[in-house]
């Protein structure tokens, strides 16, 4: 201050008219993208550019470490107190903006993505445990090891109620001019393109086989043919009971051949050619728990039914429980023809039962009737050597045939009367079925021996009781399911 005031005083001693100095003005802020900056603008540091560089050509480059200060060059490398600068931050260095982590629900699909390959792993473990060959399976003599999965496919839970049919013996003579390489259902096969099974159904002392049906699957064509024997044929040679009788095999064949399944199995090949691969058996009582396990059997009656003189199923539209088809199935005194007309009237109860399948398989899926089996399985209504697998493929081509694919057969022949009476052994008479030979002969070789060589005379065991015959109303009554759903029922006797 003294300073000031002297030269205060110098300057009005001087007497010249002079004005008074202006104090200092506070010195500014250059703003420096409005300053001129020639250092700045051509500045190239060392090790950053080099002459003729591409760095160093470009006007205002400043590199990285090297902006003075309010210049923002990147993040962290400047600082200034004035927030005017955040925004041109973002303008002029779009690319340095910070990136987000992730897309809003990423914090429950991480967690999502980890579950689902932690089970696809364990699924793929399991499956690979599933296919090891870990397990000893045994059938025939032969053991080998299999999967699980192979093991639970061959599995044949009801197999040990009658035992394995043997096949050793049985030579198919196929024709080599029509036999298929492979029919596509890769099935235990004596024969390529088709598969026979046998179903007996016992009567209530489980002695005779009241019910024997020959369930031809025709694979290639498509079709399922059923040959029905009748209980009173007579093999002579088949049988230790004096009335000769086919339902007999079973019980009083060769005792040599066990299980007794095989004495039937046996008589079936010689006498008609056709090698049987699996059979089913039931009894009468099993067939009462069958219908009512599937919710009975819509039918037509036209008249109703007096079972043992009391019991009655009424005429029209019904629908049998499981009893009612007990006695609609073994019914036999009001037919005109007696065991036949028995017989003519199982053909209806097989269709309803097949119309019946067939509508579970279309309306409620082939699901539903796996379930079935295996509340059949669980509770032994019947018994069968076939495996699971051979059944499930079964089940898959039955529900895709229609009742035109199915056709029923008899064996040809005629019964013994007054005039022609049979006497047993013992010297009793006996009421007989008598096969008609070449009648037989002619229907195996049109329907039941397709991939097979023609039967001949010498080729079977059949006795013809009855040679000189007289009835031939049963030598060609071939008829559809469906023919036989909606046609009428066999004739009765009057009274």
């Amino acid at each position: 201050m003294n300073e000031m005031d002297n030269n205060e005083e110098i300057i009005e001693g001087s007497g010249q008219a002079q004005s008074k100095p202006k104090p200092l003005r506070k010195l500014k802020r250059v703003n420096p993208s409005k300053a001129e900056q020639p250092a700045a603008q051509h500045y190239v540091p060392e090790h950053e550019a080099v002459p003729g560089s591409h760095a160093a050509e470009i006007e205002g480059y400043i590199p990285k470490h090297e902006a003075p200060p309010h210049r923002y060059v990147g993040k962290h490398e400047a600082i200034h107190d004035d927030r005017q600068y955040v925004d041109e931050m973002y303008e002029e260095f779009e690319d340095e903006k910070p990136v987000k982590k992730g897309k809003k629900g990423s914090r429950w699909k991480d967690p999502l993505v980890k579950t689902v390959a932690i089970l696809t792993s364990l699924v793929l473990i399991c499956v690979l445990i599933l296919n090891l060959p870990i397990l000893w399976y045994k059938k025939n003599g032969v053991k080998e090891r299999v999967s699980i999965i192979t093991y639970f496919k061959r599995w044949q839970p009801l197999v040990e109620i009658e035992g394995e049919i043997d096949k050793t013996n049985i030579d198919p003579k196929v024709n080599t001019n029509v036999i298929p390489d492979d029919d596509g259902l890769d099935l235990p096969q004596l024969v390529e393109g088709q598969y026979t099974v046998l179903f007996l159904g016992f009567d209530e002392d489980i002695f005779n086989t009241d019910v024997m049906w020959i369930c031809q699957f025709d694979i290639l064509a498509g079709k399922l043919r059923i040959l029905q024997i009748p209980r009173d044929s007579a093999v002579p040679d088949f049988t230790s009971s004096p009335n000769t009788k086919f339902n007999s095999i079973y019980s009083l064949g060769d005792q040599n051949i066990n299980p007794p399944i095989n004495r039937v199995v046996n008589a079936i090949y010689q006498c008609f050619g056709i090698p049987i691969d699996a059979y089913v058996t039931t009894t009468c009582f099993d067939i009462v728990d069958l219908v009512d396990c599937v919710g009975g059997i819509p039918m037509t009656l036209d008249a109703p039914i007096q079972y043992d003189g009391v019991t009655i199923v009424d005429s029209g539209d019904v629908v049998l429980n499981g009893v009612q088809a007990e006695w609609f199935i073994r019914y036999r005194q009001g037919w005109l023809e007696g065991d036949i007309g028995r017989m003519q009237n199982q053909r209806r109860f097989m269709a309803a039962a097949m119309q019946k399948m067939l509508n579970i398989s279309k309306e409620e899926g082939k699901t539903k009737l796996y379930s079935y089996m295996k509340q059949i399985y669980d509770h032994k209504w019947i018994a069968t050597d076939m495996s699971i697998e051979d059944l499930s493929k079964l089940i898959d081509f039955t529900s895709n045939l229609s009742m035109d694919s199915v056709q029923v057969d008899m064996i040809p022949g005629e019964g013994s009367d007054g005039t022609k009476p049979y006497f047993g052994p013992d010297g009793r008479e006996y009421s007989i079925f008598s096969i008609h030979l070449q009648e037989t002969l002619d229907l195996l070789n049109k329907y039941y021996r397709p991939y097979q060589q023609p039967l001949t005379r010498s080729d079977t065991a059949i006795v013809e009781w009855i040679t000189d015959h007289v009835v031939d109303n049963y030598d060609e009554k071939t008829q559809t399911l469906d023919a036989v759903l909606n046609g009428a029922e066999p004739a009765r006797t009057p009274n």
